[in-house]
């Protein structure tokens, strides 16, 4: 079984949302189920169906939160140092094209957000960065054309 990588804060994100599945949706949805069955008819009656389908998906996200949660390997970005670039890093670069400023944090698939600055370790990007530090320029394929980014700073925060 392949160890999914995140940080502390997503973990917690997950297992805050598997509660909130549980505990708020899925009791919500159980609720609407029982509703729609009163109404009498069910294979005509659309608010049923809708519940059902709804029902199903909440409880594939449950399984799939259970799924990550039960093979994360949480590590501690606070408890890390060095210069060289790895899961959990974050990094400032420069376009060497544009001259713009970019400041990302490696994270975990599930966590990634590209506007909160935070971006997968299967991005594109963030492969090329692997293992590099200060002061090297990795070039990355992008749908644009390849960009070359200089990496100015590495935190650990």
């Amino acid at each position: 079984m392949e160890k999914v990588p995140m940080t502390v804060q997503g973990y917690k994100s997950l297992d805050d949302e598997l509660k909130r599945l549980k505990s708020v949706e899925r009791p919500a949805v159980i609720a609407a189920i029982a509703e729609a069955r009163s109404h009498g008819d069910l294979s005509e009656n659309a608010e049923y169906h809708a519940a059902k389908e709804r029902q199903g998906w909440i409880e594939g996200q449950i399984a799939d939160i259970e799924d990550k949660l039960s093979r994360a390997q949480v590590i501690d970005v606070a408890k890390l140092s060095g210069g060289q670039i790895k899961f959990g890093a974050t990094v400032t670069v420069i376009d060497e094209d544009t001259e713009e400023e970019g400041r990302y944090q490696v994270v975990g698939d599930h966590e990634a957000d590209v506007k909160s600055g935070k971006i997968s370790l299967s991005s594109p990007l963030s492969r090329a960065m692997i293992g590099k530090e200060v002061g090297d320029v990795v070039e990355v394929v992008t749908p644009g054309g390849v960009k070359a980014y200089e990496i100015t700073k590495v935190e650990w925060i």
